[in-house]
């Protein structure tokens, strides 16, 4: 497979200032060399194909903004080497901004008060996108989605889905190689999603273009994503295929209670105490507590068990010594929660 994307080892720095309390402090600053430096990225490195969608995962503040910026050519790195589509980014920026388009949150790129195919139009013409590859462009566009009621609207008349969505068919506008969304759902309602998810995949699909999302929606992940990348506090976690992660802890399942009789009122502090017995009586029969984990929701208790250590059968069998069980579900583990317990230190 052809690579689009190489980081070798690459760590990004800064220096930050110890910064003092009150106008004292305020006017210490100005002649302080109390600096500490943090580690924003550290040491990460990873090869992306050529028409790959990637997931880059992380926790608010684990890096990834700062190793999308370095990928873009905003940053250059303190150490290591990135090569995106054969040129080094941040040494020939211009030249990498001809073959990325980037979707970064709410900051649009189309201008607020034009019809959004005078946007169109004005990218076309900074990118150089001859007529006929544009044209080719709209048609397939319009193909996608219902362009008719867009092309002519105002930017600032449309809703924020609508917006995003014009967003990113700018950013594919002159056919990039490669193509970053930082968190192209927020805040759109589940059809909008929907919609967007739908266009981001066709548009990988006809164009063969490389991808790279950074997202906290889960469903992006799973709708959109073969491999993901995880990153926490400037360090690489996970790096492999979506269906490998589930593998790591494909032996948890959550085993979801009703202990309560229908119609029972039941606040949290009464669930909470419930949950609490729980715990205490398979606690009581089980010497390996690590085998399970207790939570409630709404009227529900959960019990995350790890099969490689005891059945589900066994727990179920120990709660109805106690308990009349008056519903029970069994649901695997979810994306979600495997990223959540990779971040927790679960693998």
């Amino acid at each position: 497979m052809e690579s689009i994307i190489e980081l070798k080892n690459v760590s990004k720095e800064f220096k930050i200032l110890n910064r003092h309390e009150g106008v004292k402090g305020s006017i210490k600053d100005l002649f302080s060399r109390d600096y500490k430096i943090v580690n924003a990225v550290n040491d990460i490195s990873m090869t992306i194909n050529k028409g790959e969608i990637v997931g880059y995962l992380g926790p608010n503040g684990a890096g990834k903004s700062t190793t999308i910026k370095m990928m873009t050519g905003v940053l250059e790195p303190s150490s290591g080497e990135i090569l995106c589509n054969g040129v080094i980014p941040y040494k020939k920026r211009s030249e990498n901004a001809q073959n990325i388009g980037v979707v970064f949150g709410q900051r649009s790129q189309l201008w607020w008060s034009l019809p959004v195919v005078e946007s169109f139009k004005i990218l076309k013409d900074i990118y150089q996108v001859p007529d006929k590859d544009y044209n080719d462009m709209m048609e397939l566009y319009s193909s996608i989605v219902d362009m008719e009621n867009l092309l002519h609207k105002p930017v600032r008349q449309m809703s924020l889905g609508q917006r995003t969505l014009c967003d990113i068919l700018a950013a594919f506008i002159h056919n990039p190689a490669v193509v970053f969304l930082d968190e192209p759902t927020i805040g759109l309602d589940v059809a909008m999603k929907a919609k967007i998810r739908e266009l981001v995949k066709t548009l990988n699909h006809e164009k063969n273009t490389t991808v790279i999302l950074t997202t906290h929606d889960m469903g992006d992940v799973d709708a959109l994503c073969k491999r993901i990348v995880i990153i926490d506090k400037g360090k690489m976690l996970f790096d492999n295929d979506i269906e490998h992660l589930s593998e790591l802890f494909g032996a948890y399942r959550t085993l979801i209670l009703s202990l309560n009789k229908k119609g029972t009122k039941c606040d949290e502090e009464h669930m909470k105490k419930l949950s609490d017995d729980v715990l205490s009586l398979l606690s009581e029969e089980f010497s390996d507590t690590s085998a399970f984990s207790l939570s409630f929701a709404d009227d529900k208790t959960e019990i995350l068990i790890d099969e490689s250590k005891t059945s589900v059968v066994k727990v179920l069998n120990a709660v109805q010594k106690k308990y009349k069980i008056y519903d029970m579900h069994l649901q695997d583990i979810s994306t979600e929660s495997v990223i959540r317990k990779i971040y927790e230190g679960g693998i």
